[in-house]
């Protein structure tokens, strides 16, 4: 049984093996003192319960930023990120023209612009 709180600095340098026995360790010691607190515990259960869950959710943040990581990993270079690794924004950013989009003419704009170009005059107009 692990009692101590597992430190987040040396849970980084941890191998995802290591990782997930330390999670299987911590969840049976949780159910163990769950049921002591059913069966009519001690006070001070309560505060370890506390302690556990949250360490437990310590070494899960690790294993999932882990995965993340190696997600980035394969993903980049990739034309498409799947939608959680792409930058969250606001929707209206989201939504909005990419530069490509906003570069592009219709046929109508094309056939405007060479017909009846901008014209140019050699006299500067004064304001």
């Amino acid at each position: 049984m692990s009692s101590a709180k597992p430190k987040t600095g040396q849970l980084w340098s941890k191998n995802k093996e290591d990782l997930k026995t330390q999670l299987k360790e911590l969840k049976t010691e949780l159910g163990q003192l769950r049921t002591q607190k059913i069966a009519g515990g001690a006070a001070s259960k309560l505060t370890k319960i506390h302690d556990l869950r949250k360490s437990i959710a310590k070494v899960l943040t690790i294993i999932n930023a882990h995965q993340r990581s190696q997600l980035r990993l394969f993903y980049k270079g990739k034309k498409y990120l799947p939608l959680d690794l792409r930058p969250k924004q606001t929707r209206a950013i989201r939504r909005r023209l990419s530069k490509h989009e906003k570069g592009l003419q219709t046929e109508r704009q094309k056939k405007k612009g060479t017909h009846f170009p901008m014209r140019e005059f050699a006299v500067k107009a004064e304001a």
